[in-house]
């Protein structure tokens, strides 16, 4: 049975780049929203580093650029890429713009700022530690709302106008909603750990691809956060084998980095991305609406995610602000947002 029952004009499930920015853009345009995060803080070991030049200039149209600046992170105008024995290096230069360059930067710093930011407008609220559990619908099956659990434990409805995904590939939301989903397949998933980096070692980001291995490294200063791909569905075989073989596995492509792999402890230290591709055929149904990675999970090829993910947000605010204010929001408004994207 649940608790409390409580209302807003807009629910957000889920505090990545997505839910964090469509909160504050609405918030700033006047609606009420309430972002939901089930955990407590931002602190994820597996989130993407990389804010390319198009958020960039957001947050400046924002009046962001300030606060952006004060967060730790690296300006980065090449991207350094070996295949095989080739190395290259890609220049940022020719992008448009104020920003010729992409920013790494830690996520939960990202979204920090962004809540900060967000704190700051009367109509928004973040509830921190509450999980979405569930779609509220009406007699019709229009979705009214969510069922949550608080910071409390209590289960909780908010009901609200609108109620917007942005809990990512695993959405509680989008799988209640049934909607189809296209899977485009995946042929690797992807080990997520950190070795020591030395002040001489390659700075910003760098990719390397040899002999059917591949890895990319995110210069986080004093560490190199390290996605390495292996063959989808190959985790548990290779995990099988112990910490020894993965370290071999490591150095047959990272050779200068073999003296470090011993700071990989265990494979406690390995975490595993289940690389997905998909997406809805559909981003909507009455009352919901679908953004991010619950409405199509991204690679990570290309650091791309963050960006994918606040674009949504751009375009959903944009849209929908104002009839969210009226009171007047429709299925066609959330048509019109998977037809902007």
């Amino acid at each position: 049975m649940s608790g409390p029952v409580e209302s807003t004009t807009c629910v957000v499930a889920g505090g990545g780049p997505a839910g964090m920015m469509l909160g504050l853009l609405l918030a700033r345009g006047g609606v009420a929203v309430t972002v939901l995060e089930k955990h407590a803080d931002f602190l994820r070991d597996f989130r993407g580093d990389t804010v390319h030049a198009s958020t960039l200039r957001l947050l400046d149209e924002l009046g962001l650029a300030g606060e952006f600046a004060r967060v730790p992170h690296r300006l980065i105008d090449e991207v350094n890429v070996t295949i095989q024995d080739t190395a290259l290096k890609v220049g940022l230069d020719r992008l448009p713009g104020a920003h010729q360059h992409i920013a790494l930067v830690p996520q939960w710093d990202f979204l920090e700022l962004l809540a900060r930011a967000a704190d700051a407008e009367p109509t928004f609220r973040l509830l921190r530690r509450s999980e979405v559990l569930g779609p509220l619908r009406d007699g019709s099956g229009r979705v009214t709302g969510v069922r949550y659990r608080g910071a409390d434990g209590e289960e909780r409805e908010l009901r609200a106008e609108l109620t917007v995904a942005c809990d990512g590939r695993g959405s509680t939301l989008r799988d209640a909603s049934e909607l189809p989903r296209r899977s485009f397949g995946a042929p690797m998933d992807v080990w997520w750990f950190r070795l020591p980096r030395h002040e001489s070692d390659p700075h910003g980001l760098t990719g390397i691809f040899r002999s059917g291995h591949g890895c990319a490294l995110i210069d986080r200063g004093d560490y190199f956060q390290i996605a390495y791909l292996i063959p989808k569905g190959a985790d548990q075989p290779m995990r099988a084998e112990g910490i020894e073989a993965f370290r071999r596995e490591v150095t047959g492509l990272l050779p200068w980095l073999g003296d470090r792999l011993t700071s990989v402890e265990s494979f406690d230290d390995v975490k595993l991305l289940d690389v997905q591709l998909n997406r809805l055929r559909r981003w909507y149904t009455d009352g919901l609406l679908m953004i991010g990675d619950a409405a199509h999970a991204m690679s990570p090829i290309g650091g791309v995610g963050i960006n994918l993910a606040v674009a949504d947000a751009v375009a959903a605010a944009r849209i929908l602000a104002g009839p969210l204010r009226d009171g007047t929001v429709r299925r066609r408004h959330l048509a019109a947002v998977q037809a902007r994207r």
